[in-house]
């Protein structure tokens, strides 16, 4: 997995019940792009995740501005 600042972080959940959680990354901390990375979550709490199999990195949602 590689990602960058800015790019969305998005956890399904892995149990009946669980929701998705989404986040922005808001530090890559390797040269190389790979985890861990500070993510934001959209609930305002920052945390370093080490993301695993059920997560995935798409880039930053559209500002809706042209």
């Amino acid at each position: 997995m590689h990602a960058n600042v800015g790019d969305r972080l998005i956890i399904e959940g892995t149990h009946v019940g669980d929701g998705r959680r989404e986040g922005v990354i808001t530090k890559v901390r390797r040269d190389d792009h790979t985890p861990p990375y500070t993510v934001r979550w959209h609930d305002g709490h920052e945390a370093l995740v080490y993301p695993g199999p059920d997560a995935r990195v798409l880039p930053p949602a559209p500002t809706g501005r042209r």
